[in-house]
């Protein structure tokens, strides 16, 4: 599956992305190419999946038009979407999952009813590549081998607030070119547990969030982003992405750009 270099830069975002900026307004997203090229002649294919069984983001239709756009402006990857219980149950079995190159669940929640786990597990630790943002972590609770595929498992959120994001690792294709951090409002993932040397650490935070819930403010150690192996597969996570305005923002899109970038194979 990752077989060739792609010499696919993430320079998506250019002058939009200012990585020095401190304030939480949204950074403008990057205009997309008026004329892209068609969906065949790209090197990959990302199954987008927003089907949901619990609680649903109002973000979901502009967490799908980001990640096309940016499939678009790198002509890296095309999009295909599996929205629906009829989509998960014809898109996500072992036969079909030979036909993309990564899936992305974009805010999933609850069980999505994929009909044949083993064969997603098999297909993730046999070289595939898995995506999730924000609520990815609230899917299948009942299910350990998908918290021990996806490294964390969320537990709770309070309000939402305003953070100081640290960058973990500034040399990964899904940090690089965020600087030492980045300040951004939205709803901050409180997990089970602290996944810190079991992962490749990403984003993170020293002090936790004012959002009304005990030890706001109080110094620790909370995972916001990382990535990791699963056999010969990769998987990343970010648990931003509840707000709109985090997807438009240009430098959440330079964090996924950079994320799909890896997980597919690129440098």
């Amino acid at each position: 599956m990752r077989g060739w270099t792609i010499a696919v830069l993430v320079s998506l975002l250019g002058a939009a992305c200012n990585t020095s900026s401190t304030t939480p307004t949204k950074a403008p997203a990057a205009a997309v190419d008026p004329v892209p090229s068609p969906p065949s002649a790209r090197p990959f294919t990302l199954l987008v999946v927003t089907h949901t069984t619990g609680f649903r983001h109002s973000s979901i239709p502009v967490a799908e038009a980001t990640i096309a756009s940016l499939g678009d402006r790198s002509n890296l990857f095309s999009v295909r979407y599996c929205r629906n219980a009829d989509d998960v149950a014809a898109m996500l079995t072992a036969d079909a999952l030979k036909q993309v190159n990564a899936v992305f669940f974009a805010n999933t929640t609850g069980d999505l009813g994929l009909p044949d786990l083993d064969g997603f597990f098999s297909w993730i630790r046999g070289g595939g590549a898995f995506l999730g943002a924000h609520s990815a972590s609230d899917t299948y609770h009942d299910e350990p081998r998908y918290i021990d595929m996806l490294g964390a498992e969320f537990q709770t959120h309070g309000n939402q607030a305003t953070v100081d994001l640290i960058v973990d690792n500034a040399n990964h294709p899904a940090t690089a070119g965020l600087g030492p951090g980045f300040q951004i409002f939205d709803e901050i993932y409180h997990f089970t547990a602290n996944n810190r040397g079991r992962v490749d650490t990403l984003l993170s935070l020293n002090r936790a969030p004012a959002d009304g819930l005990p030890g706001e403010n109080q110094p620790t150690d909370m995972p916001i982003s990382w990535a990791k192996s699963y056999g010969s597969g990769r998987v990343f996570y970010t648990a931003l992405g509840h707000r709109e305005e985090v997807w438009q923002d240009a430098r959440f899109q330079t964090h996924l750009a950079g994320a799909i970038r890896w997980a597919v194979g690129g440098k």
